[in-house]
Order: structure tokens, then C-alpha cells, then sequence
């Protein structure tokens, strides 16, 4: 297992010295291709001059899919990685999988349709049996509401309300949510949605990238706390987009945020456990979570969100990560020794390095 921890302009901790980027790889005997099908957008923040290149110099060559022609008259892949939708796509992956029984595919349709619904993506963790310790974790109360006229019934949840769209695609209009602050603002919103209740966390959310058995966790700022005198907040709600991206210009918030970096990671073995019990759970290879400390209690979690195939390029040292994942990954198919990021590995070290603001 490796594990490592990141801060923008802050640093980056690994538990194990066979994460060195100057490691070389001298032992390519063929060249493998990996095939990946990704949206332009997704494309261009992934697929970078600085990945292809050092997948390239390890003999892993990564090559666009058309997703308009068949998958399976392309290629040959030793690999293939995706993050397209639809049934016209699950209906080219079949056939190609049917084709190439022994090509992996990451990851499996039917694993990522459950985390486009924001009640089915958390079930996951409500479901995880893992022993608890001195870190505890869980989910924030939550309901979904698929008409109006629930929303004057949301008697459970205590304000403030986070509301988020139902539908968790990628999409922008899946990304649009709101910090509730009473029931008048509430009553407004549009369903489906799920509203959350509102833990206050210090303002700090953590991120943690999953790449294999490869977990890595980076600060990130969220949104503020918010006192009972809130509450009565005359605009009713605030909108936004993704909680890591919010801004402010108010002075005393700046400053709040310039704290970040004070903010104590979640212990590496707790997170561990419980990015391995997700992959397990989910059957996924490629994720992240989004997870928040309970001011309340200093030792419990709260996973709010889970998503398939994220913005990896926002990782310290992705392209490092990701080509030892795709050697891994095409190495064993083809019964030659893994690398790094695929096979657990012991904590043999502590390395250190600091990383400036990427």
C-alpha cells in the first residue's frame, strides 16, 4: 500500500522510497498500448505532454479511442480507460470485452452507474464493515426528494441545508449546489434533489485520490463554517459549484482560509482502510472521495461525495502515479513483474518533498 498527503504550496508525505520521480523503469521488453476514450474536456486536463511523455519513456504508449467507430476495430489495446456514458457505450465496451476477454477495461459500466446518484455513491460507505477505532466515520444525514411538495416536510434535516442535484454525470447542472440557511429559501429549489445536512468541518475538505492501492489525500478549502446567527441570513441561500472551488473576497474569510495548511490530515492508515474498502466495495480502480472533519469531535469523519475517474492532473506527481497504474495494470495481464502503484507495498521509508502550487 502506498500512501501520501498534499497541500497546495505545502507538502507532499509518501510512505514508501519507491515513489522517487527520478526512478527509471529499465526493464520495458515491448511496448504496451493503452487506449482511453475521454470527453475533449476531460482530454485535455488529463491526457498532458508531461503524462504521455513519461508513460512513453516507460513503453506505454496511450492512443485516443473513437468513440463514433467501433472499439473494437481499433486498437489492439492492452488496456483500455474511459469515462464515457450512455448505452451506445456500454454497448461498444461489451463487444469489445466479448472480443478481448483478457483486456481490462477501467472501469466496468455497471460499477460507476451507482455513483451518478448522490443516495445510491454514499450507500457504499453506510455499508462498509470495517472496524472503527479511534477514527470513526459515516455519512451526513440525509434525504432525497423527487417532488415539491416534500420539500416542506424536510422536518429531519437541521438547518443549514446543503441541496444537491440527484444526478451526479459530470455534467455541469450536477455540479450546481446550494448552502440552504432556512425553509423559506429551501421551498424555492427545484427536485430531485438530496439535501445534506450542514456539518461545520474548519473550512478544510479532503480530498483523497485513489489510483489502485495507490491513496494519496490533498487539502482543499470548503466552505466556512456557519454559526446559529447565520441562520437568519437575508439572502436565504448561497449557489455554487464544487465545494473545493468556492471564493471569497470578504477579508475575514481570506484569512480563515489562510489556515488551511494548519489542518491535520486524517492518519494514513485510516484512510487507507477505508479508500481500500470503497475500492472494494465499488469494484472501481480509478476515484476519489471528498471527506470533512466534524468540528464537533476531532476523530470523526464524514465522506460526502465520491467520484469516478476525477480531475487527477490537480494530484501532485499524477503522471507518476498513473503511468506506474497503467504498467501495472498492463504488466500483470501479461504476467511480467509489477512496479509500484498496483501492488501493496511495505512502508519502508518516509520521504518528504515539498511541491509548489500547482
Amino acid at each position: 500500500m502506498q500512501f501520501a498527503t498534499a497541500l497546495e504550496g505545502g507538502f507532499r508525505c509518501t510512505a514508501s522510497s519507491d515513489l522517487d520521480l527520478s526512478m527509471e523503469d529499465t526493464s520495458v521488453s515491448r511496448r504496451f498500448v493503452v487506449g482511453y476514450a475521454l470527453a475533449p474536456k476531460k482530454k485535455h486536463s488529463f491526457v498532458r505532454p508531461s503524462l504521455v511523455g513519461l508513460a512513453s519513456d516507460r513503453g506505454v504508449d496511450l492512443v485516443p479511442i473513437d468513440p463514433s467507430r467501433r472499439v473494437s476495430e481499433q486498437g489492439p489495446f492492452d488496456c483500455v480507460i474511459h469515462k464515457f456514458y450512455g448505452d451506445e457505450w456500454k454497448s461498444q465496451l461489451a463487444d469489445f470485452s466479448a472480443k478481448n476477454p483478457g483486456i481490462p477495461i477501467v472501469d466496468r459500466p455497471i460499477d460507476i452507474e451507482r455513483l451518478h446518484n448522490r443516495i445510491t455513491m454514499l450507500q457504499f460507505v453506510s455499508e462498509l464493515e470495517i472496524p472503527q477505532g479511534r477514527e470513526t466515520f459515516g455519512i451526513p444525514n440525509q434525504v432525497v426528494i423527487y417532488d415539491s411538495s416534500a420539500l416542506s416536510n424536510t422536518t429531519d434535516l437541521r438547518f443549514p441545508i446543503i441541496a444537491k442535484p440527484l444526478v451526479a454525470d459530470g455534467s455541469a447542472k450536477s455540479h450546481k449546489m446550494s448552502l440552504v440557511y432556512h425553509r423559506e429559501a429551501l421551498l424555492k429549489l427545484k427536485p430531485p434533489l438530496v439535501l445534506q445536512e450542514f456539518v461545520n468541518h474548519g473550512g478544510v475538505i479532503f480530498k483523497v485520490y485513489v489510483v489502485g492501492n495507490y491513496v494519496q489525500c490533498v487539502r482543499r478549502k470548503s466552505l466556512p463554517d456557519v454559526s446559529p446567527e447565520k441562520l437568519d441570513h437575508p439572502v436565504g441561500s448561497v449557489t455554487f459549484s464544487q465545494v473545493s472551488n468556492v471564493t471569497t473576497q470578504r477579508p475575514e474569510e481570506v484569512e480563515y482560509y489562510e489556515r488551511l495548511e494548519e489542518a491535520e490530515v486524517p492518519p494514513p492508515h485510516f484512510l487507507e482502510k477505508v479508500a481500500m474498502g470503497l475500492r472494494q466495495a465499488m469494484g472501481l480502480r480509478l476515484f476519489n472521495f471528498d471527506m470533512i472533519r466534524d468540528s464537533k469531535s476531532s476523530n470523526h469523519y464524514l465522506i460526502v461525495d465520491i467520484n469516478y475517474f476525477p480531475g487527477y492532473a490537480k494530484m501532485p506527481s499524477y503522471e507518476k502515479v498513473l503511468t506506474d497504474f497503467l504498467c501495472d495494470l498492463v504488466r500483470d495481464e501479461k504476467g511480467q513483474a509489477p512496479t509500484s502503484s498496483s501492488a501493496p507495498s511495505p512502508a519502508s521509508s518516509n520521504l518528504c518533498k515539498h511541491h509548489e502550487h500547482e
